[in-house]
């Protein structure tokens, strides 16, 4: 077992010994690896009501779900750099589940949340807190409009908040917290970063880091497949499960170093929705975008649901979650 720890502890000298030879290319050439993840379930999941900015907490599935993405990016030997977080209670939970699973020797998280306001979900306004309602079959609009029409005129209604708003704050996002780690020239770690929120917000967000990049720049990891026979545009790659996960590779060269292309040459942002259009931020034509996973959850596999307790809201102090369901040990 010795023989075996040195010799892993040799490889690893001289893999660092080839990394400090490549440190001033490393410097010029940012390299983040990025994951969108949507929180753990709700009780307003398991209720199906909607809860956009309504605190919803998590339920007992919904951290078991979160502490298994946590040990199965850490056994993959993801070391978090940057943790992003809507600061609703679902989300925060999530990402904390996430560090917990990666604490130090002393007992330590290697970064903390940062609870981001401009992460929060889509505001539903009136009818945060109601039940989903189902499209009428004499009417052509969903029962959501159908009930908009309704109740629209009654004091205190406030409607939905519009796609423009939250594009607008997903573009803010990516200019006030990702593009800076694409451009750090003072940093050598690499970053790998980690985004809890939502499931709507998410899709705009992955719009809005869609946009930073020219289409030919953009592609899928061998294997893997959008949509049926991989014709849905890039734009749409589909919903986020309950811990479902995009995973993305990005490199960018950091401007001013002579990487990029000439410093004009920025890319030009992919077609998407008008509301989703007219950010400012454009990377260099020579950034590239590698699409590792869409809705990711082979974390989950195996996963059952605790029969009368896993849909209840988690109680914090009960015991660790992980052992909530062993049986005590008798005799």
């Amino acid at each position: 077992m010795l023989a075996k720890q040195n010799t892993w502890q040799r490889i690893r000298r001289r893999i660092r010994r080839i990394f400090d030879f490549f440190s001033p290319i490393r410097r010029n050439v940012r390299v983040m690896k990025l994951y969108l993840i949507r929180h753990g379930e709700t009780v307003d999941n398991v209720t199906q009501v909607y809860a956009g900015v309504r605190d919803s907490p998590l339920t007992v599935q919904g951290v078991l779900q979160a502490e298994r993405l946590g040990r199965y990016l850490t056994a993959s030997e993801q070391r978090f750099t940057h943790v992003f977080a809507s600061d609703l209670q679902r989300a925060v939970k999530t990402a904390e589940a996430l560090l917990a699973a990666q604490t130090n020797d002393n007992g330590s998280v290697p970064v903390t949340v940062r609870q981001l306001p401009i992460l929060r979900e889509q505001d539903f306004g009136f009818y945060e807190g109601k039940p989903f309602y189902a499209r009428q079959r004499d009417l052509k609009k969903s029962g959501k409009d159908a009930h908009r029409l309704r109740h629209q005129d009654e004091p205190g209604f406030q409607d939905v908040e519009s796609k423009e708003s939250m594009a607008t704050r997903t573009n803010a996002f990516v200019a006030e917290h990702l593009r800076p780690l694409l451009q750090d020239t003072v940093s050598e770690q690499q970053p790998i970063v980690i985004i809890v929120s939502h499931g709507i917000i998410l899709s705009h967000l992955w719009r809005s880091i869609l946009g930073m990049f020219s289409k030919h720049t953009v592609a899928l990891a061998p294997g893997l497949s959008v949509g049926s026979g991989g014709v849905t545009p890039l734009e749409y790659l589909g919903g986020w499960s309950n811990t479902g996960y995009l995973e993305l590779d990005i490199t960018s060269p950091v401007l001013g170093t002579g990487l990029e292309s000439n410093s004009k040459d920025m890319a030009p942002p992919q077609s998407s929705d008008k509301a989703d259009e007219g950010t400012s931020n454009t990377l260099p034509s020579t950034s590239t975008l590698l699409i590792r996973t869409v809705n990711g959850k082979e974390h989950l596999r195996g996963l059952k649901r605790a029969r009368g307790v896993g849909s209840s809201q988690h109680d914090e102090g009960q015991k660790k979650i992980e052992t909530f369901f062993k049986k005590t040990k008798t005799g």
